[in-house]
Formats: structure tokens, sequence, C-alpha cells
């Protein structure tokens, strides 16, 4: 089922135009030094000691699998992408598609070219943050939201405070709280602290633990419970006890200036920024928020997202425990009905995983075009980055090509 994330539901859509599009992103002297394609800008070593490239058959053994991606690009599924697979402790594929936009002489993307992951960055940061705190003691999952943060109940209507209070992290994560899918707080709020103050205010949709709805502001929420608990900001956080342990060393919010060139635009944006967007986080709330926010911001190049896959399929080794990444990657049992899991997504036709994840399975989905999937009943894990709001969000043609990728991918490795 795909996640609301990727829909257009709620979310602002730009209205299309008959002008030409802003492809000329960047100047022409840096189309000229990358255009070969195929090209390592940060080599993966010949053999990494978390990671090791087994990559000589790639593209014979997924010769489909890299055909789908390509004829997604020729129908403008997406201009650009990239794809990692590891499989059995190994990357057996890393490769780049198409160019950073349209335009004839865009960038040719890289392997290890770096994309906006919108919503993979509940995973990769905020999900895996609250499992290291829960871990350690500092994030229990069913005490009510208002202990960590009075306002949620404090500055609720006084009707409406009892049953705030039987909101807890642990429906944070399964995105059960009874909170909306998506608000516009970027249209109220010019700050961080306007912001997240808007969003303790948000006003519940549904009882607490009564029905599972994907909720962006539930992630934003959680975001400011887990830097309060680690003293610590978020992206620091991840960046100190995630991603710099997993050797993630082009994993971060708010990517610097000098890795602009190697990051494709996600949108042209004609509405609230007015700007082509690059380089920051395309999502308005999380940009509002100073690019660090709870459910957006992250960027990374697939190998990345790789190394934190194989930590899942490792039982967490070297910064988690077994036990915890399989209570986080557990389908939860209430309410009755949801696929999620503790901050993961689990398979339910129609899956963006396909037909042949098993059932222990576990992904999540990103609005830029982002996902991971990860069988540990197989020991597969699948990075698609693409950036299909290129040049505005009305492209959904991703949702056809996700499942067909990741089902050439299992069908390759079964032959």
């Amino acid at each position: 089922m795909e996640t609301i994330n990727e829909s257009l539901q709620g979310r602002h859509i730009p209205h299309s135009h008959s002008g030409p599009v802003n492809t000329c992103i960047l100047p022409a002297s840096y189309y000229k030094l990358h255009s070969p394609p195929e090209v390592l800008l940060n080599p993966v070593p010949e053999q990494l000691a978390d990671l090791p490239p087994a990559l000589e058959r790639q593209d014979k053994q997924f010769a489909r699998a890299f055909a789908v991606v390509r004829d997604a690009i020729e129908q403008r599924a997406f201009p650009a992408a990239t794809l990692a697979v590891t499989h059995r402790g190994s990357l057996i594929a890393l490769r780049g598609f198409g160019r950073f936009t349209y335009a004839d002489d865009a960038p040719l993307v890289q392997p290890d070219t770096i994309f906006d992951l919108a919503s993979l960055t509940k995973v990769v940061a905020t999900t895996a943050a609250a499992m290291l705190l829960h871990e350690r003691g500092q994030l229990p999952l069913d005490i009510p939201l208002g202990h960590f943060l009075p306002d949620f109940v404090a500055r609720a209507p006084r009707h409406q405070q009892a049953t705030r209070e039987e909101v807890t992290p642990r429906m944070l994560l399964a995105h059960s709280s009874g909170l909306p899918v998506y608000e516009k707080l970027f249209e109220v709020a010019g700050s961080r602290d306007e912001l997240v103050r808007a969003a303790l205010t948000t006003r519940l949709v549904a009882g607490p633990g009564t029905r599972a709805e994907y909720s962006d502001i539930g992630f934003i929420l959680l975001g400011e419970v887990l830097s309060r608990q680690a003293g610590l900001a978020l992206d620091l956080f991840a960046r100190q006890e995630i991603f710099t342990p997993l050797g993630m060393a082009h994993t971060r919010f708010n990517p610097p200036a000098e890795w602009k060139p190697q990051i494709p635009p996600t949108e042209d944006d004609r509405t609230f920024r007015r700007r082509i967007i690059q380089g920051e986080v395309n999502d308005e709330n999380a940009f509002v928020m100073g690019g660090v926010a709870g459910h957006a911001g992250v960027f990374a190049p697939a190998i990345d997202i790789a190394r934190f896959a194989e930590c899942m399929l490792r039982g967490g080794a070297p910064i988690l425990k077994p036990e915890t990444v399989q209570l986080f990657t557990r389908r939860v049992e209430s309410p009755s009905g949801s696929s999620r899991a503790l901050g993961w997504d689990t398979p339910s036709p129609p899956a963006s995983s396909g037909t042949h994840f098993s059932p222990a399975s576990f992904g999540h989905l990103g609005f830029t075009g982002a996902s991971l999937w990860i069988d540990p009943t197989r020991q597969l894990s699948v990075t698609l980055l693409t950036n299909r709001t290129w040049p505005n969000r009305m492209a959904q043609a991703i949702r056809q090509v996700r499942p067909l990728l990741h089902d050439a991918i299992v069908e390759a490795l079964e032959e």
C-alpha cells in the first residue's frame, strides 16, 4: 500500500506552465567537467570492511532491472536515479541512471550522486535515533507524549486534553496517534519555533490508537522528543550516533554548499520559495524548520543508505542490538489492519516492494521518489533514489516502476 507521503493528498501542487522549464541549474563549465558516465566522485574502496563490493556481474545479472529504470526515465517518471542492491553481506549493484534534469546538457547521474531522501529521513535518522534512545532507556514508548512535550496537552482546548494524554511515542512511531496526515504549517509559521508550536496544537482527527494514518505531523513531534531526550539536536545526534559509525560519510541534514553540484534539483518551485530547489530540503515544513526535522531533511547517496540497510540486516551491528531491530521492524498488532511497524512500513498489496519480498520485510518511501526495502529472509536490500518531483510534483509513474524493479531484482537473484 502506498504511503500518503507518495500521494498528492494534502500537498500543494504547482500549476503546470506552458513556458520552458528552467533547466540551466549549473554553469556550463560544470557539465563539461562531469560528463563522463559512471565516474565515482567519491570512489568506493576496493574492499569495504562493512560492505564489500561485488559489482563484476551487475550489468549482466541485473540487465532487466536496469532496463526498468532506464525505461522509466524514457517515460519521464523521473530524470535521475541511483540504485544500490546488497545481498548476503555484499554490495552487488551500484549504478547511476539519467541526468539531473530532462535537459540534454544536464549533468549525468553518477553512482554516488546525492539525493534528497524526503521521508526516508523517518527511518535512517528519526526511527534509528528512537531505536538507540529506547535501547538506552531514554525513550519509554508508552509514556504519554505530554510528559515529553507538555504543550501538546496544555495548549489544547480543555475538552480535548484527556484524549491527547493518551498519545504515546509508540503511537507516533506506528502512525496511530490520531494526528492528521499533513498540514501546511509553513503557511502560518515563519520560524522553526513557530512551526513546532503549530504542530503541537494540531488537532487530532481520530482517537489515539484507533486507526493507522501516516502522519508527517507525528514525526515532526517525535523529532522534538528525541532531541530533548538526547540533549542534542536531531541532526547532530544522527551524525554522531548513526551516520558516522556506519561510514555514511555523505549523509546529513543541510548538506554543505560545496555538495550542491552533486545533488539533482527536486523542483522548480513557482509558488512558495519561487526558485529551483537544489541542495535544500524539498519539504516546505522541514524548510521552515531550518532543514532539520523528524519527517524530512536528510540527503544521501545510495551507497550510504545501502550501508544503513546492511546494519539492519546484521541485527543492528555495530550500533544496535538485534532485539531492538526486531521490536521496531515487526508489524504492530494494534490498530488492527495496519501495515506499520515502529517507524517502518511492511509489505501490503499492492506493495511498492513488488510481489516477492517476504512478510518479514520492512521499508519506507519518500515523497521525492526515494525508497528503501529490506528483506531479512533473503538478506537483501534495495535502495532506489530519484527526483521524481522534477520539475513539479505531477509525475506519479514511479508507483508502477517500484514493484517492477523489485520483482526484477529478486527474480535475477533466483535465476
